[in-house]
This record gives C-alpha cells, structure tokens and sequence, in this order.
C-alpha cells in the first residue's frame, strides 16, 4: 500500500469553469477518507481525478512516491467502487470477481486463491456460483467491492456506494464496509458520500469540501465538536447547529454575549479585550440545548412545532428577524410543549463562537 498526496490540485472545465482549486491533503497509508460536501462541491471529481478518470488541470498528485497525474488508469494501483454495481448479470459471482484477473493473465492458482479470499473476507463464500439475479442488493455491492480486493490495490476508492439501497440495507452495507477495514488495517481507502451518518461513522478522517475547497479536515468527532468555521458547524451534524447573532459584552476565559433575542450565552472560547463589542454568531446544537427556568438565559421562545420521536423531542421555535428557526433536541417525549413559551440554555463548553464566519477558536492559525 502507498501513501497519497494531493499539492494544489486544481480542476477547469473549458479553461473557464473551475471545479476545485488547491487542494492540499496528505492520506497515510490504511486511512478510511471520506469526502463530504454540497452537491456540486467537486467531491466526486476529485475522486475520479485520483482515479485517473478525470485529467488534473493544475497541481501534482502522488501515489507513493511517484508523480501519477498523466499515468493511466490501469497503472495507478487504484480500485474503484461505483455507485452502481456494474456486475456482469451473464456470470457468477466467482467469475464476477475473478474477470480483471483473468484479463491480466493471472494464472488459475493465482485467481481462485485471491477470490476466495476475497469472498471468505467479505461472506460470499455461499454465493460464489449465483448469478447477480439472485443476489440481494447488499450482497451485488459486496461483490462489487470484492472485485476491487481480488486485484489488491494500492488504493480503495468509492463512490458513494450505498447510495442505491433502501436504508436497512445501507445500514447493514455500512457495517459490513467498517468491518472490511478493520480486517485489512493497511489499506487505503477513499470514500464519497453525501450522507453524514456514513461519514461519521466510516472516516478516520472527513475531508469536508466547499467553494472549490476544503473547508476543514479532521477527525468525525474534531468537525463535529470544534468546526472551524459556520459552514462546517452547519454541514455537520443532524439536526444543523443553531446560529444566533449578538455582541461580545465580557472577554476572558469565558466570554459573555448578548443575543439580539436577548438572551444571554456564555461560552468556553476565549476572547480578548479588544473585542469587547464584536458581533458575533453564536452557534449551539439542538442536543445541546436544556430547558431552564433560571432568570439568565441563553433563549427564550414559543414552540411553534414538535416532533416526538420516542426516544428525543424536536421542539421547533417561531422563526425572528428573517432567520431559520431555532431548533431544539431533547432526550424523552415532550408533545405537551406545543404553543408553550419555554426557555432554553447551554454548558458554555458546547456554546460556539465565530465572527465573519470563522471560529474564534482558530483565529491564530
């Protein structure tokens, strides 16, 4: 296996359409990436540009230590998983797996070894002679991703693989990938997809993708508990982060800010003296908010909607000022909460802080 590098890749379309622009990432050997992003944030092009499906406009890409970006395809060490499983529907699934070996001229020690290894890692050892009619939609991905074992790549790439099954099967899918990785600890991955869940819970790091860029690398726990910047702390996380406007009126370890809804946050970030007075957003996830009856608090509000979802309530607030609605997460069932006029607040180590759109928190970098 190889590591990957990627120094100021760019993409134009036409000499005037630019996709993405300098992208720099460093991908170590057996690291599970995910790309995630908007549609038409360019996480598919990429992928296919470390492919080599796509021509690299600007920048140089390494697989190891070799510069690839006019080596073809079948020479770059690279496997692909698509969307779509793509199986030969006239071959088992033995011979599904074993065709690029046979292409390549493998000799028959060689291909039965590798796809029984392959089916004996991924469970398909009882459907090696089935034909992909009478496979479930799990078990035809499976094979897909088998046929990119057999030829034991430098590098796994997928693009959005479980995006055409139900969501049992995506959640089964999902599991069975994770495993995979865990049982081929060396191995690179790379993996697109629009679903946060699979990100989360896949990556060892998320590549999150924006404005032709990368709008922060990390692990799924560092994006999600310290975002660099609103669009992150929007992008990740279901519900989306409330952000609420206000004014810096106490700095310090802790600072103080008053809320345009008058309320009041406090947050662990710290500030400095001159930004007494800064306008500021202040960001709090719906799970992170609480029900209070103390005189100071973070926001007070009407619940306009709710929906008890046994385990947590969405409590949704009249919308102010123009702004998406206040959204609050709550463990248990609280239907009653409708039409009720209730107040909200937030440990100061969960409340964020950003100003122009980046977090206080990295300001210095």
């Amino acid at each position: 296996m190889a590591d990957l590098k990627l120094t100021n890749v760019g993409k134009t379309y036409g000499g005037t359409v630019e996709v993405l622009k300098d992208i720099n990432l460093d991908i170590k050997t057996g690291e599970l990436i995910v790309f995630v992003g908007p549609s038409g944030c360019g996480k598919s092009t990429l992928l296919r540009m470390i492919a080599g499906l796509e021509t690299i406009s600007s920048g140089t890409l390494e697989i190891g230590d070799m510069v690839v970006n006019d080596m073809p395809p079948a020479q770059r060490g690279i496997a692909m998983v698509f969307q779509s499983y793509a199986l030969y529907p006239h071959m088992t699934v033995y011979d599904n797996m074993a065709f690029a070996l046979k292409i390549a001229k493998k000799s028959k020690e060689e291909i039965d070894a590798a796809v029984k290894k392959a089916a004996r890692i991924l469970q398909l050892e009882p459907y090696l002679d089935r034909l992909p009619k009478a496979l479930s939609g799990g078990q035809r991905q499976r094979v897909a991703i088998g046929r990119s074992i057999v030829r034991d790549p430098k590098v796994y790439l997928f693009d959005e693989p479980l995006s055409n099954l139900d969501a049992a099967l995506r959640v089964a899918t999902r599991i069975e990938i994770a495993q995979l990785k865990e049982s081929m600890p060396q191995s690179t991955m790379i993996y697109v997809t629009h679903d946060q869940v699979e990100a989360m819970t896949l990556a060892s790091r998320i590549v999150v993708l924006a404005n032709r860029g990368i709008a922060q690398v990390g692990t799924p726990l560092e994006l999600y508990e310290t975002p660099e910047n609103e669009f992150v702390a929007q992008f990740i996380g279901s519900p989306a982060m409330n952000l609420l406007p206000g004014e810096v009126i106490g700095t310090g370890e802790q600072t103080r800010i008053k809320l345009d809804d008058e309320g009041i946050a406090v947050s662990s970030v710290p500030t400095r003296d001159s930004d007494m007075g800064l306008r500021v957003n202040v960001g709090v996830r719906p799970e992170d908010l609480t029900l209070t009856t103390a005189e100071t608090y973070l926001y007070d509000g009407t619940v306009d909607f709710v929906e008890a979802l046994g385990e947590v309530t969405l409590l949704y607030f009249e919308a102010e000022h123009g702004r998406d609605p206040v959204l609050a997460k709550l463990p248990g069932i609280h239907a009653s909460l409708r039409g009720e006029s209730v107040r909200l607040t937030a440990d100061p180590d969960k409340v964020h802080v950003f100003s122009n759109g980046r977090s206080l928190r990295y300001r210095d970098r």
